[in-house]
C-alpha cells in the first residue's frame, strides 16, 4: 500500500464513531433473542404439562444445561471480538457438557433395562435439529452484525462461539416446548443441532469476519 493510501485509510478510520464492544455485542444479543421469542410464541408454544414438569427433575436440568451454555458463550465474545483478548474465555463454558455428562451417566445407570435406545430417539429428533438453528438464527446474524464492527483475532473461532451462544438461546426456547427431557436424547439431538449451527457460524465468520 501506497503511503498517500495508507494517511488516507488511517484520517477515514479516525473519523468513524468507536462502539464499545460490551454495549454492541449486548444489544446484537437483545435484538436477537427477542426476534427469536416472537418467532417461538408465533409458532410454538410451551408444552401442555409445562409447569407440572417444571416441578421434576429432568425438564429444569435441561433448560438450565442450554441455558448455561448460551450465557458462558455470550460472556465469551466480548474477549473474542478484540484482536487482543483482555480477559480469558469464559470458563462457565465447561459447565453445561460437564452437567450434561453427568445427567447421562446418572441416567444411563438408574434406567429400566433395554430402554436406553427408545430415550435416546426419543419421538421429535427431527423437529429437535431443525427448530434449534432456526430459533438461532435471528441472535446469530445479530451478532456477527456485530461482531463486523469489531476486530476479532482469529474470526473464524469468533463465529463458532457466536453460534454458539445464539445456539444456546434456540435450545434454550426449543426446551420450553420439546416434550424430551431424557439426557441421552439431549446430549445427541441438542447437541448435534447445536454443532451444526456452531459449526455454519465457524466458517462463515472465518469468510466474513476478517479485517
Amino acid at each position: 500500500m501506497k503511503t498517500e493510501t495508507l494517511i488516507r485509510a488511517l484520517a477515514a478510520d479516525a473519523g468513524r464513531p468507536v462502539l464499545a464492544i460490551g454495549p454492541l455485542l449486548g444489544a446484537a444479543l437483545a435484538a436477537g433473542t427477542m426476534g427469536s421469542i416472537v418467532l417461538f410464541v408465533l409458532f410454538l408454544r410451551p408444552r401442555p404439562d409445562f409447569a407440572l414438569a417444571l416441578q421434576g427433575f429432568d425438564l429444569p436440568l435441561k433448560l438450565t444445561i442450554v441455558a448455561c451454555l448460551a450465557i458462558s458463550a455470550a460472556r465469551s465474545l466480548a474477549a473474542l471480538a478484540r484482536p487482543l483478548a483482555r480477559r480469558p474465555i469464559s470458563r462457565g463454558l465447561a459447565a453445561a457438557p460437564l452437567l450434561l455428562l453427568l445427567a447421562v451417566v446418572f441416567e444411563l445407570v438408574t434406567m429400566p433395562a433395554g430402554s436406553g435406545l427408545a430415550r435416546l430417539l426419543g419421538q421429535n429428533a427431527l423437529h429437535c435439529i431443525t427448530l434449534i438453528p432456526l430459533l438461532a438464527l435471528l441472535p446469530g446474524v445479530f451478532l456477527m452484525i456485530a461482531l463486523k464492527h469489531c476486530a476479532p483475532a482469529n474470526p473464524g473461532v469468533a463465529g463458532a462461539f457466536a453460534g454458539l451462544a445464539a445456539s444456546g438461546i434456540g435450545a434454550s426456547l426449543y426446551a420450553l416446548s420439546c416434550p424430551e427431557d431424557s439426557p441421552l436424547f439431549v446430549a445427541t439431538w441438542y447437541s448435534l443441532a447445536i454443532a451444526v449451527f456452531t459449526a455454519s457460524c465457524f466458517l462463515a465468520g472465518r469468510r466474513w469476519l476478517r479485517w
